[in-house]
Parts: structure tokens; C-alpha cells; sequence
């Protein structure tokens, strides 16, 4: 088993959407930019390791899930309980995540997931499809980070 990820809010939604129907991830607004493969290469990059996730990315998943017509809401939302049962959750206080440098630029969301991997949990490597959160992650000089937009097929 590997080691596993802290995974960001959006491909937690990628996650949960693709794993209730992958047709979703067509019409959900807020997974656009996604195809079902995309889904298939997480899929499969998280098989048989660990989900870390914080009570903020969870949050926000929730909040963005959401956002999908009522039809499917009710298998999203079961979905997700399903995978916050099976995940394992990183507490990070917010006045930690409010004293990271880039506080400011990323959010609390985002800063909780850097200050996770910098000061609680240095060993878990964050798996996410932001740019700039994998960037500050790698800026950092202690943090692991794996850029999922590197890892889609585009088929």
C-alpha cells in the first residue's frame, strides 16, 4: 500500500462525482475542465492508498458538490459521507494555517493544507489540480506535492 495523498477539495468532488455516475463529471459545473478519464487516472492513483483530507477541504467539497442539480444531489451527498467514513482526517488549528506566508495569497482552505503537510504531517505528499497551491507547496523546501493536472491522459 502506498503512503497515500492529501487531496484538495476539487478532486475530492472529481473523486466522489466520478465514483457516483462519470457522466456527472460532464454536467457538474464545477468539474467543467474534467472528462470521465480524468476521473479513471485518480481513480487509480488513489487505489489502495490512504485519502488524508482536513474538515476544510471536506467543506469545501461539500459546498461544491452542492452546487449540482437536485437529481443526483442525494448520491453526491452519500458519496462523500462514504468517503469522509473511509478517509483519514488531518486536524490543523486555522490559527496555524493564518500564520503560513501565504495565508494571504491561497485562503484558509489552501493554507490549511500547506501548514499540514509543513508542520503536522510532513511525510504525506499533497495530490491537487492548483497550480499555484502545488507550486507554494514545492517553494516550501518541505512539502511533497503532486500536480494531478500532470498526470491527465486527455483522451
Amino acid at each position: 500500500m502506498a503512503q497515500g495523498y492529501l487531496v484538495d477539495s476539487e478532486l475530492l468532488v472529481l473523486l466522489v462525482a466520478g465514483t457516483v455516475d462519470p457522466d456527472i463529471i460532464r454536467r457538474h459545473r464545477r468539474l467543467q475542465h474534467y472528462a470521465p478519464s480524468d476521473y479513471e487516472v485518480l481513480r487509480a492513483l488513489l487505489s489502495d492508498s490512504p485519502i488524508y483530507v482536513t474538515p476544510n477541504t471536506l467543506t469545501e467539497a461539500s459546498n461544491l458538490l452542492r452546487t449540482h442539480a437536485d437529481p443526483e444531489r442525494t448520491a453526491l451527498t452519500e458519496q462523500l459521507r462514504a468517503l469522509i467514513q473511509a478517509s483519514n482526517e488531518l486536524i490543523v488549528l486555522g490559527a496555524t494555517a493564518a500564520d503560513i506566508d501565504s495565508f494571504e495569497l491561497v485562503g484558509l482552505t489552501d493554507a490549511v493544507v500547506l501548514a499540514a503537510g509543513s508542520t503536522h504531517y510532513p511525510m504525506i505528499p499533497i495530490l491537487t489540480a492548483d497550480a499555484w497551491l502545488h507550486h507554494l507547496a514545492l517553494r516550501s523546501g518541505n512539502l511533497e506535492s503532486q500536480n494531478f493536472m500532470n498526470l491527465r491522459t486527455f483522451g
